[in-house]
């Protein structure tokens, strides 16, 4: 299997299709790279490389059982894009996976970077304070916690309900998505799993997000259940200069799976990397 050995020694495995100017795609919490296959085949298919990685304890990068944090996983990317030599690169991130893009550049910079994408990203700050109104409350995360503790195989289908908006009428969710989803959670490690509950929801990000100066997509549902659009996606696109923000109406937390939805992406997408 193609994988990257971190400083730390990590084995993260990666995806690695088609030639051309490279399009890293970061995945969100609880999946790993297999979340992004319809993403990397358009990219390959229109002439780019597209990679994706699994975090580490997701998927198939070693289970550790520490290094669940935002540093941790903004230096993980800096050695695969190392390693990979990889050069005015276009990153994409979802979800939490937008945090881990966010800490990169705000540790790594932009030298090798050519343009962001944030798609239904947790950028700047989640949880909700008095700073934060519109963020997600304490007691959401705690019960995420307890609901994976308690039985995660469960809790994981559950959770499929409102991250594709299969509770919303007239919705495009597929059996076939929620089944994905829980294939890939059980693919992440149970540590993995609680400890990043704990760090996406409290790591703030508005310094990172200060450091952008390259093109920046930001791309968020006006229905995202799991990550509110109005404490999240608004506020990254008023922080980074000259960001574009793109709202889907209707559009849930799995914008890039749900049918109807991901096609619109994938065109914005090679909109972007066409710009």
């Amino acid at each position: 299997m193609p994988v990257c050995t971190t400083r730390d020694g990590v084995e993260i495995f990666y995806k690695d299709w088609g030639q051309g100017r490279p399009v890293l795609f970061i995945h969100g919490w609880p999946l790993n790279g297999d979340a992004w296959q319809d993403q990397l085949k358009a990219v390959a298919d229109a002439g780019f490389r597209g990679i994706a990685h699994d975090r580490r304890g997701h998927g198939r990068s070693t289970p550790v059982y520490d290094g669940y944090d935002f540093d941790t996983f903004a230096d993980d990317l800096d050695n695969l894009i190392t390693r990979l030599d990889l050069r005015d690169v276009t990153l994409v991130a979802h979800s939490m996976g937008g945090g881990e893009l966010a800490r990169y550049i705000g540790r790594h910079g932009t030298g090798r970077v050519r343009s962001v994408v944030l798609l239904s990203a947790i950028t700047p700050l989640m949880l909700q304070g008095p700073d934060n109104p519109e963020g997600v409350p304490q007691s959401v995360f705690d019960g995420i916690k307890d609901g994976i503790m308690a039985e995660r195989s469960q809790f994981w289908q559950d959770t499929t309900v409102g991250f594709f908006g299969a509770n919303r009428d007239g919705n495009k969710v597929t059996q076939g998505n929620r089944d994905l989803f829980w294939h890939m959670a059980m693919a992440q490690t149970i540590e993995a799993a609680v400890d990043c509950v704990d760090v996406f929801a409290a790591t703030d990000f508005h310094e990172d997000l200060k450091k952008f100066d390259v093109p920046t997509l930001v791309v968020h549902g006006d229905d995202d259940q799991i990550v509110p659009i109005d404490a999240t996606g608004r506020k990254t696109a008023r922080i980074v200069p000259g960001a574009i923000l793109k709202v889907y109406e209707g559009g849930s937390h799995g914008i890039a799976l749900v049918p109807g939805d991901k096609e619109k992406f994938n065109q914005d997408l090679l909109g972007f990397l066409g710009s």
